[in-house]
């Protein structure tokens, strides 16, 4: 498995317990940044994760902001990309569970390095429920359908 994970200095903070989780768990990563804390765009590296995950060179996708709010945002603009936003180890656990997030979105402003840590391993270690949920993601691809050409 292959994690591409990104961030904007907000979120620079639990990048590296999150990377420790993954390489706990065997996983490869791809580190789009950013790298330091001076002050970037969390845009630019929600669109380089979401590519990776949308195109296949990544299974799952992690983007870490402030908030988790923004980067998810603008990683949901990419077709095929559910990015939820987690800040405690119940929603963690539900965007997998009942959205099937292809991507996991966390607040270093939100959440500390260790309770990020948990819910990287609550979300890997979820399975999605399917069911009446399948339903529901098949009607979010429709909308992308009708309105990303």
């Amino acid at each position: 498995m292959k994690i591409a994970i990104g961030c904007d200095h907000g979120g620079i903070v639990l990048k590296p317990a999150v990377i420790e989780v993954l390489k706990e768990k065997n996983i490869e990563v791809e580190d789009f940044g950013c790298y330091t804390e001076e002050s970037v765009d969390y845009p630019d590296f929600a669109l380089k994760v979401a590519e990776a995950v949308s195109q296949g060179k990544a299974d799952l996708g992690i983007v870490l902001c402030g908030t988790g709010i923004g980067i998810s945002i603008a990683a949901n603009k990419v077709k095929g990309i559910r990015a939820a936003v987690a800040h405690d180890m119940f929603t963690a656990e539900m965007v997998k569970r009942h959205n099937n997030a292809n991507i996991l979105a966390m607040g270093g402003r939100v959440v500390s390095p260790e309770l990020a840590a948990q819910m990287t391993r609550k979300w890997l270690e979820t399975e999605f429920e399917g069911g009446r949920h399948t339903n529901r993601i098949n009607k979010i691809s429709a909308i992308e359908d009708k309105y990303f050409k």
